[in-house]
């Protein structure tokens, strides 16, 4: 393998922005897989796992070794690049289509060029189809986000804690000590700032933001997903591959985690089931059979199932209704324990009521129970009787709640949960009953009253998020609630479990967790009667089909 390090590139505007470029030691022209980041190449020598998250590249050398030139960018303003971080902003996707129009000209590149890498490495790529550099020939899009503000800086319109440990921890940290401390480099932007500038969707996020131009892709794409990454990436994947006009198929596995999902990535077994075969036909024009390939192709979560359909949501969906109602359900400890089923509530239902922030509140909304910290315990959960039968979701569910809050705004933040089947001995000793996350979803709720027509549908609302219009204290509100697509099997003797709060926690969500503001301090009243019918709307497929 040839490692060509620190070659620069002139861009339109006079800035050189720097590569490496991994290529076969032999004669010949090679297609390229271009992957542009503000990671800093020269961390490429670093194992691709996850404890390095900046690398996510997948294998270098392997794709070498199939006869592929791979092209590592440092964005401008990061590594050996000159300029100005801007996070995608204009003259970052205009450095895109000048470096794959340069790398066409190189005299052992065949002219063909692909996309390839996860996460920024992937938000990277939908601009290079946006921009239609004349040679740019496919997208290998794995696990990344095209809608910066909704789904990377304020999920919901609610103040995110990713996007400051991401920048701090993935692009300044790398930057300042790269792996051999060559070229130490201060990322002098002010991401921070920015962030802070701009807590609306304002004309700074819809530059950065590729989800509105999505329907100028023509160039063959292959959308892989991960449902682990829901908070960040999977609706970016799923919308890239339903709105882009060219060949396009769609993948969504089931790894357990996000940590695990870069783990794959890095794996050769991974490509050779993913990426291999769709750049071995549209790089190399090898007749591979991968059109025949269904165009959806998704893992059922904790089943080891992979169903195939023509499109996402699959045929055969239907949305099943369960209401909030009063409970109790006499199966975990709550604030309220309130109860959830399909029938529709009667008017003795009511409504409930909490204050926050909690007393009992330690880890953001996560309290301390008798077993240590207890996600459930200060939070309102509603929760169904035991299912009758197994219960397998596809797609993207949603909560109408009504609401009214003694503030001029309030946040609410939802999880549905699968809630295991509990021996009564434990039960009757208060042992909280053992659950998981199956989806999530959040709104402020000043932000509620303006759909955005560009992207809103039946299926999944969009708000714009354009400006903030205040609350009337104690005027009841219906907000809907979008949740994060996705694939899911409740298995018989579980119970749904809705639970609500105005805040998150590290311990149950992780980086992805929402952040705290001081002036959070009020009451909030859910009603769930015949009046206002707060319901979960789950979309329940019954007769699946797939391979185990």
């Amino acid at each position: 393998m040839i490692d060509e390090k620190d070659i620069r590139v002139r861009m339109r505007d006079g800035v050189h922005v720097a590569l490496r470029i991994y290529r076969p030691d032999g004669p010949g022209e090679f297609p390229v897989l271009f992957a542009p980041a503000p990671y800093r190449y020269d961390n490429d020598d670093l194992p691709a796992y996850p404890m390095f998250l900046w690398r996510e590249t997948g294998p270098i050398a392997w794709y070498v070794e199939h006869g592929y030139a791979y092209v590592r960018m440092d964005v401008r303003g990061t590594g050996f690049s000159e300029g100005t971080y801007g996070l995608l902003g204009r003259d970052e996707q205009n450095d895109l289509y000048d470096a794959i129009e340069w790398l066409a000209e190189q005299p052992w590149c065949s002219g063909k060029i692909g996309g390839i890498g996860q996460s920024y490495f992937c938000m990277s790529q939908w601009w290079m189809g946006i921009l239609k550099p004349p040679h740019l020939a496919c997208l290998g899009v794995y696990d990344g986000m095209n809608d910066l503000y909704r789904h990377f800086g304020y999920p919901g319109g609610i103040e995110g804690n990713f996007l400051p440990y991401w920048f701090a921890q993935s692009v300044r940290m790398p930057n300042k000590y790269p792996n051999n401390g060559d070229h130490p480099r201060d990322v002098e932007a002010d991401l921070l700032l920015e962030f802070q500038r701009h807590p609306l969707y304002d004309d700074w996020w819809r530059e950065r933001s590729a989800a509105y131009r999505l329907d100028e892709i023509e160039v063959p794409i292959y959308s892989v997903g991960v449902f682990a990454k829901m908070d960040l990436h999977v609706l970016g994947n799923i919308n890239g591959f339903r709105k882009a006009r060219g060949p396009r198929k769609l993948a969504i596995t089931a790894t357990p985690t996000a940590f695990s999902s870069a783990t794959d990535f890095s794996r050769p077994d991974f490509h050779e089931r993913y990426f291999l075969p769709f750049y071995e036909r549209y790089l190399k024009g090898v007749e591979n059979g991968f059109e025949a390939r269904p165009a959806v192709e998704y893992d059922v979560k904790n089943t080891g199932v992979t169903r195939t359909f023509a499109a996402w949501p699959p045929s055969g969906v239907r949305n099943e209704t369960f209401y909030l109602a009063a409970g109790p359900s006499g199966s975990v400890v709550s604030l309220n324990d309130g109860g959830l089923g399909s029938a529709a509530p009667a008017a003795a239902e009511g409504h409930t009521t909490y204050t926050y922030p909690q007393p009992s509140w330690t880890f953001g909304v996560v309290a301390m129970g008798p077993q240590g910290p207890d996600p459930i315990r200060a939070v309102l959960t509603y929760t169904s009787e035991p299912l009758a039968a197994d219960l397998e979701i596809a797609g993207s569910a949603k909560l109408f709640v009504y609401v009214s809050s003694t503030r001029p705004d309030t946040d609410v933040i939802v999880k549905v949960s699968e809630q295991f089947a509990q021996a009564q001995t434990e039960r009757a000793a208060g042992v909280q009953p053992r659950s998981t996350i199956v989806t999530k979803g959040y709104l402020r709720a000043s932000h509620a009253s303006e759909r955005d027509p560009a992207l809103d549908s039946d299926e999944i609302a969009f708000y714009t998020h354009a400006r903030e219009v205040p609350l009337a204290p104690g005027q009841v509100y219906e907000l809907e609630i979008p949740l994060h697509p996705m694939a899911y099997r409740f298995a018989k003797g579980s119970r749904v479990r809705l639970e609500i709060a105005n805040g998150d926690s590290a311990v149950t969500d992780g980086l992805f967790a929402h952040a705290y503001r001081p002036d959070k301090f009020g009451a909030d009243t859910i009603y769930h009667d015949t009046a206002y019918p707060s319901r979960l709307i789950l979309p329940v497929l019954d007769e699946p089909k797939g391979t185990g």
